[in-house]
C-alpha cells in the first residue's frame, strides 16, 4: 500500500545501473550510482576543456609574446628618443653658454683694447693739444666757424692753399659714430627669445653702453682735433692775408693746390682716421707757427700805444722852414721821459746822436727790415745788443731837429723808408692771433 502510494506520487523508482563483468567462472558486478556518473562526466568535461585551453594557449603564445615584445620595444624607443632630445637640449644650452662666454670674453677684450688705444691717443694728444691751445687759443668773436667743421662744399678762402682736406674722412667718422649701435661683428648670436631682464641681456646692454661711451670719447677727440686744425688754418689765413694785403712779404709755400688731387680709393679705419687728423693738426700748427714767426719778426707793434699821431708819413710842411718836405716816419705825441719800446725783436745797429734825429736808436729786424726811434732824451741800449719785442730802448724827448717832445718812428726796408701805418694796421689785425 505504501509502496504503491509512493510510486503513484513520486513516479517509478529508477533502479541504479549495474555493470557486470564476467571472466571465466568469475562474475563481478558493479553498481553505478547516478551521482558517481555525474561526477565522472564532470571530470571528463573538465579535462576536455583544460586540454582545449592548453592547446589554444600553446597555439597563441608566440603571438602574445611577440606583441608584448613589440610593445616593450616601442616603449624603450620612446624613452631613448626622449633621452636623446633632452641630451640635445642640454648640449644646445651648454654650447650657447660657451658661445656667450666666448662672446663676453671677446667683447671685454675689444673694450680693453679700445680703452688702451684711447689712453695711448690721449698720451699722444696731450702735448699736441697743449701746443694747439697755446698757438691757436680762442677763435676771435664773430668767426662763423667757431667750433663747427667746414661744410663739404665750403670754399677755402685766403691765399694759403691748405693741404687737401679729405672731407670723406670726416663723413666716415660721423657715419661710424651714428651707425655703430652694435660695435662688434658678432654682438649677439641668440636665436631663442631671452627674457628682457636676463643676465645676458643686461650684460649686452652694459657692453653697448660702455662702447657708446668710448665711441663718444673717440669722436670728441677727433672733433676737437678737427676744430683746432681748422682754427689754426683760419688764423694762418688771416695772418697771411693781412700781411699780403699790406704788401708785406711772406716766405714759404704753406700748402698744396686742392684742385690738383686724385688717386685710388683706400678705405680708412678708426686708427687711420685718427692718424690722419693728428697729422693734419700738426701740419696746421706748423703752418701757423711759421707765419707767426715771420709776423713777429716784422715791426707790427705800436711804439707808443695810446698816444696820438701828430705828424703822419709823407709830404708835409716842414715845421721849421715852412716848406714842403718828405716826412720819413710818424710822430707820436709823448711827454719827456716816457719809455720808448722796440716794436719787434732784433739787434741794435745804431745807438747815439744822429744829426737831425738827435739821440736815435736803430734796430735791425732781419729780412731787410729796420726801425728807427728819434729825438730821444735818453738811450738805454748799446750797439749789438739783442732785443725782444717790447724791450725799452730809451726815453722820449725833444733832442735834435724838433719843436717839442715827441717820438719819431720810422720803418725801413733795405734802407728805404716805408709808411709805418701799413705795419700798424696789420698789427691790429693780427694781434689777436699772435
Amino acid at each position: 500500500m505504501n509502496a504503491t502510494g509512493q510510486s503513484a506520487v513520486f513516479g517509478r523508482r529508477r533502479e541504479p545501473h549495474t555493470v557486470i563483468i564476467a571472466r571465466g567462472n568469475e562474475i563481478r558486478h558493479f553498481t553505478i550510482r547516478p551521482w558517481l556518473a555525474a561526477f565522472i562526466g564532470s571530470a571528463l568535461a573538465a579535462i576536455a576543456i583544460g586540454y582545449l585551453l592548453a592547446t589554444s594557449y600553446l597555439v597563441l603564445r608566440d603571438d602574445l609574446i611577440g606583441a608584448t615584445t613589440a610593445r616593450q620595444a616601442r616603449m624603450q624607443q620612446a624613452y631613448e628618443d626622449r633621452i636623446s632630445a633632452l641630451r640635445a637640449q642640454v648640449d644646445r644650452i651648454t654650447s650657447r653658454q660657451l658661445l656667450d662666454q666666448q662672446l663676453m670674453e671677446t667683447k671685454v677684450s675689444e673694450l680693453l683694447e679700445r680703452q688702451t688705444q684711447l689712453s695711448q691717443r690721449h698720451g699722444r694728444l696731450g702735448p699736441l693739444l697743449e701746443r694747439a691751445e697755446n698757438d691757436v687759443g680762442t677763435v676771435p668773436p664773430g668767426d662763423p666757424a667757431v667750433a663747427a667743421k667746414p661744410d663739404k662744399g665750403a670754399e677755402v678762402t685766403g691765399s694759403i692753399n691748405r693741404p687737401a682736406r679729405n672731407y670723406a674722412v670726416a663723413s666716415l667718422g660721423a657715419d661710424l659714430g651714428a651707425a655703430d649701435t652694435k660695435p662688434f661683428s658678432l654682438w649677439s648670436t641668440r636665436t631663442d627669445p631671452v627674457p628682457s631682464d636676463s643676465a645676458a641681456d643686461r650684460a649686452d646692454k652694459l657692453f653697448v653702453s660702455i662702447n657708446q661711451s668710448l665711441k663718444s670719447i673717440e669722436n670728441e677727440q677727433l672733433n676737437r682735433i678737427s676744430t683746432l686744425a681748422d682754427n689754426a688754418y683760419k688764423s694762418a689765413d688771416a695772418i697771411q692775408q693781412a700781411l699780403q694785403a699790406a704788401g708785406l712779404p711772406v716766405d714759404g709755400d704753406f700748402g698744396k693746390n686742392e684742385n690738383d688731387v686724385g688717386g685710388p680709393l683706400i678705405p680708412l679705419d678708426s686708427s687711420m682716421i685718427f692718424d690722419s687728423k693728428v697729422k693734419e693738426l700738426d701740419e696746421a700748427l706748423n703752418t701757423l707757427d711759421q707765419l707767426k714767426k715771420e709776423a713777429r719778426q716784422l715791426p707790427l707793434a705800436n711804439p707808443a700805444p695810446g698816444h696820438s699821431v701828430t705828424s703822419p708819413f709823407g709830404v708835409r710842411t716842414d715845421p721849421i722852414l715852412g716848406t714842403a718836405a718828405l716826412h720819413s716816419g710818424m710822430d707820436f705825441r709823448a711827454p719827456i721821459g716816457m719809455a720808448a719800446r722796440v716794436t719787434a725783436s732784433g739787434v741794435v745797429t745804431k745807438a747815439g746822436w744822429n744829426g737831425g734825429y738827435g739821440r736815435m736808436v736803430e734796430v735791425d729786424h732781419g729780412n731787410g727790415f729796420a726801425t728807427r726811434y728819434g729825438h730821444l732824451s735818453e738811450i738805454d741800449v748799446t750797439v749789438g745788443e739783442k732785443l725782444d719785442a717790447g724791450a725799452v730802448i730809451g726815453k722820449t724827448g725833444s733832442s735834435g731837429r724838433s719843436t717839442g717832445p715827441h717820438l719819431h718812428y720810422e720803418v725801413r726796408h733795405n734802407g728805404e723808408a716805408i709808411d709805418p701805418l701799413r705795419f700798424l694796421t696789420v698789427g691790429k689785425k693780427v694781434a689777436q692771433y699772435l
